[in-house]
């Protein structure tokens, strides 16, 4: 008879290939056909809450692999909460206003704005967002990320925009909104103002020059004539000067050089004497600062007078310790211009151009009028030195452009007034990474207010009323009004009528006696949107409450939307909207480089998609230590999708041997298994409880080595491999056989489960293929809980020393293998030398030891003349004499004791006689 066929070889149809790219999208559509996400809200919904709070990402463009690491953590999250006792759903959000939105109708789609209405481009625009919103959709679901996609929250949406008017108008009812002319980041670019948080800085060539002041009145301590030198590398800003600041208590000095006299900071003669090539400086005079307040200097090419002031920040790290001063054009300058009654001037216009306060340079562009006015410095003597330099400037973060202070009247938040409640939360909150706590609260403790006006169509309108007088009207019954017209009728009705029309009917004020009102035609800051989601969404919706208990986004959002989050709740409730706050780095390049369309490295997750899957792209975000900046590359890939592979092939051994089980009758009791199953269950409860704090410390990469490893040193060089011995050679019903397919069925269903979270494409596949399984999907399971494996107390030492050993064993059988004294281990009898007491009584307590060593024979000896020493035992390793089983391929002296099977071993024998003879 043919022996091979008495064997109960591995079976199963459970692909070796994965095929993820074409069976992926299938799965995804089955998904929907079943309304698997439904399911399992359902199967949670009694269950404790857990709300992750989507940061909504911006309607515009295809999704870039930061989106897909972003959305996938967040995925891992939910599927993982929702398989261990809470109900978890996931509601996706887009922020939806905005500047891009209307640079890419009248770019990219054409549109003529000048031809139509306010109103109507608005229309354009929100078609337009929610094209983009479909588009960026149906990426997100390709990712196998799940979620109520048929019912995310958009900030454009009338629901939201009123419940983000009630946010502005409790934040004005504490005194926290006020308007006010004060310098603001300013993007010529945008024609619009900006906050911190658009705000990236970018190197930047700009002139830098020295420029003589001369003094019309020195008070005394100056005489006419001298000349202060001030630095700058704004020459632009120098038409708006009205003064120049000194620090009180830093000394000053009157320097002669070649006639003239110089007054700079004396810690900065050294410096300025080597800029400026001055040859033998006498110092004539040394004062403190405080001595020349309210000297008065001239213009130098203006009939005006520039005062000297006093200002701490004042310091001497660069330039001459005398600050160039505009109050049109700097924070610094503005404040401390105001307490000397200096008016703000600002002579530049929305679009970055001169205007007539600034005669000679009038309908020049700021940047280009650079040359221009240091060549009118040069002219009128003033110019003392120019040169070039390259320095950090701050960019328009959406058009990539210069920005510039600029005095212009805005609407502001006062963050200062609530600033403490705001510090006293961020130490409250839970941060991952732990540094994220001190960046947000540094921002915070610097921040005075935040602009929060934009002079743009496509945005929610500030509702602001003014009276005929020109005083602003925020009221409860106005905010109530307009949160419940935008409500009915979303926000476009504050560009579809007049002021009169928007107001409560009936609606008087003493600031319009008359009955006539206006309204601001500004919008809010888009981060106003997005942060007001805590009241648009998590307490809008019944399946979300406030606070939420994770925020996870990009480590931008520190300046971006955990910061908007923070201030508008803080301000409104007097907490923060999130307990835990986690924040993931930017993907890189296999070199480290940013991708940029101009250096051809980057990567998109749809291609990612199409030639590896999203499994593979999943398992990449679940590998590397995604709270710093990650890379990604091809070959990075193709290391993922080794690992894949070998996860897989694990999954598809385990399942080829339990195509006989039936966990129903075949199952054998924990207590009556093998103390080599149990120790491998064991295994697993460790397992299974690293990698379930892991998920609950939101960390992945140890999740995926663990498995990894798990799944190539326990299950694979181990376990899986000696048991072929058992579990192909044995009868079907034996219990030692049994007892391994009840190991490898917890250990198949646990892995699946704990992988789901990750690759919930490939787990649904596998549990599919798993017999005995009653729900329709493993993502309508739970993972279990770790437990104590019965009958094991005291055990895992010895096994775990046994381990130590069969390392020395498999050290002696490689070495012998190079020698040639043997082909394959089963060739080997093995002799092996205790070197202490314990390594003697693990190895002669255990059955079948041969079996575990995967040789055809074993034996536990006192000595050996051809043994080697190693660690814990010493190894003699010989071929075996006694001929190979044609069934087993074992190497016994018993092979031929059996007249009816000359050429099997007695174990073979037996089995063939009994189960398949007669």
């Amino acid at each position: 008879m043919e022996y091979k066929e008495t064997l109960l070889m591995p079976k199963t149809e459970f692909p070796m290939r994965g095929n993820l790219p074409n069976k992926e999208p299938k799965r995804q559509e089955k998904w929907e056909e079943m309304n698997l996400y439904e399911k399992g809200q359902e199967r949670t919904k009694d269950r404790p809450l857990f709300v992750l709070h989507d940061g909504p990402p911006y309607a515009n463009g295809d999704l870039h692999i930061g989106h897909a690491l972003n959305k996938i953590l967040k995925d891992f999250i939910t599927r993982y909460k929702s398989m261990t006792g809470y109900h978890a759903p996931y509601v996706p959000g887009w922020d939806t206003h905005g500047l891009p939105i209307e640079t890419a109708l009248t770019k990219k789609k054409k549109v003529d704005r000048k031809k139509m209405s306010i109103a109507e481009f608005r229309q354009k625009c929100a078609e337009y967002a929610m094209g983009q919103l479909d588009n960026q959709r149906t990426q997100f679901k390709q990712l196998g990320v799940r979620g109520e996609w048929d019912n995310p929250y958009i900030t454009l949406t009338k629901d939201y925009e009123a419940a983000q008017i009630k946010v502005f108008g409790e934040m004005a009812k504490k005194g926290y909104i006020y308007k006010g002319l004060k310098p603001v980041y300013w993007s010529p670019s945008s024609e619009s103002a900006l906050a911190e948080a658009e705000i990236e800085y970018q190197d930047k060539r700009s002139p830098s020059i020295y420029v003589a002041f001369e003094v019309a009145d020195g008070k005394g301590v100056l005489e006419q004539g001298d000349k202060i030198i001030i630095w700058t590398t704004t020459p632009w800003t120098i038409p708006a000067n009205l003064a120049i600041a000194v620090h009180p208590t830093l000394n000053y000095v009157a320097v002669e050089v070649a006639g003239d006299r110089f007054v700079i900071a004396e810690d900065l003669l050294e410096s300025v004497t080597e800029e400026l090539e001055w040859e033998n400086p006498q110092v004539v005079k040394t004062f403190k600062g405080q001595e020349v307040e309210r000297a008065v200097a001239r213009h130098p090419f203006y009939d005006r007078d520039s005062l000297v002031i006093l200002g701490d920040h004042v310091t001497t790290d660069a330039g001459t310790g005398c600050v160039h001063t505009a109050p049109g054009h700097g924070e610094d300058d503005f404040y401390i211009s105001k307490q000397y009654g200096i008016d703000v001037l600002c002579p530049v216009d929305e679009k970055g151009v001169f205007t007539a306060q600034a005669p000679g340079f009038e309908g020049m562009f700021y940047d280009k009028a650079n040359k221009t006015i240091t060549e009118k410095l040069e002219e009128v003597g003033a110019l003392l030195k120019l040169t070039f330099i390259t320095h950090s400037y701050p960019h328009d973060w959406r058009t990539k452009k210069p920005t510039i202070f600029r005095a212009t009247s805005q609407w502001f938040a006062s963050i200062k007034d609530f600033r403490q409640d705001i510090l006293d939360e961020i130490n409250r909150v839970n941060w991952y990474p732990s540094w994220g706590e001190t960046r947000l609260y540094n921002m915070v403790r610097d921040r005075e207010d935040w602009c929060i006006s934009r002079q743009r169509t496509w945005g929610v309108p500030i509702p602001v009323f003014y009276g005929e007088d020109g005083t602003a009207i925020i009221t409860d019954e106005t905010i109530e009004h307009v949160s419940k017209l935008f409500a009915k009728h979303g926000s476009n009705i504050w560009f579809e009528k007049e002021a009169n029309e928007l107001l409560p009917e009936g609606f008087t004020s003493d600031h319009s006696p008359n009955g006539k009102f206006t309204k601001e035609t500004d919008i809010m800051d888009v981060w106003f949107d997005s942060g007001s989601s805590h009241a648009g969404v998590l307490l809008e919706r019944d399946d979300h409450r406030r606070p939420a208990d994770v925020y996870l986004e990009g480590s931008d959002q520190y300046r971006g939307w955990f910061n908007s989050s923070l201030s508008t709740s803080v301000a409104v409730t007097g907490k923060a909207p999130y307990e835990n706050v986690i924040s993931h780095g930017f993907v890189l390049d296999g070199n480290g480089r940013k991708m940029s369309k101009s250096l051809g490295n980057v990567m998109l997750p749809s291609k990612v998609l199409k030639q590896l899957g999203a499994d593979i792209l999943r398992l990449w975000v679940s590998s590397v230590d995604y709270q710093a900046d990650v890379r990604i590359s091809d070959d990075i890939l193709k290391q993922t999708s080794e690992a894949y592979r070998k996860i897989r092939n694990t999954f598809r051994f385990l399942l080829a041997n339990l195509s006989d089980f039936n966990p129903e009758t075949d199952r054998v009791e924990e207590a009556d298994m093998q103390e080599v199953d149990r120790y491998m269950l064991h295994r697993l409860q460790s397992l299974l409880k690293d990698v379930r704090e892991s998920y609950e410390k939101y960390e992945f990469s140890p999740i995926f080595h663990r498995i990894h490893n798990f799944c190539a040193d326990d299950l694979s060089s181990f376990y899986l491999d000696f048991a072929k011995d058992i579990l192909y050679i044995e009868a079907k019903d034996n219990p030692r056989r049994r007892s391994i397919q009840t190991g490898y069925y917890e250990i198949l269903t646990t892995l699946v489960k704990l992988l789901t979270p990750i690759t919930p494409h490939t787990a649904d596949e596998v549990w599919e293929y798993i017999p005995g399984v009653k729900e329709e999907s493993v993502q309508l399971t739970d993972i279990p809980d770790p437990r104590e494996i019965a009958n094991f107390k005291g055990l895992e030492e010895k096994w775990n020393h046994f381990m130590a050993v069969r390392d020395d064993v498999y050290k002696a059988l490689e070495e012998a293998r190079n020698e040639k004294v043997i082909g394959k281990s089963l060739e080997a009898k093995i002799t092996v030398i205790p070197k202490d007491e314990k390594t003697k009584n693990v190895l002669t307590s255990i059955e079948e030891v041969h079996q575990l060593f995967i040789v055809s024979e074993a034996v536990v000896g006192e000595s050996n003349e051809n043994a080697k020493t190693y660690k814990l035992v010493d190894v003699a390793v010989e071929k075996h004499s006694a001929e190979k089983c044609e069934r087993c391929w074992v190497a016994s002296d018993s092979v031929g004791e059996d007249a009816e099977h000359p050429t099997l071993c007695t174990r073979c024998a037996d089995v063939v006689k009994e189960h398949y003879v007669g």
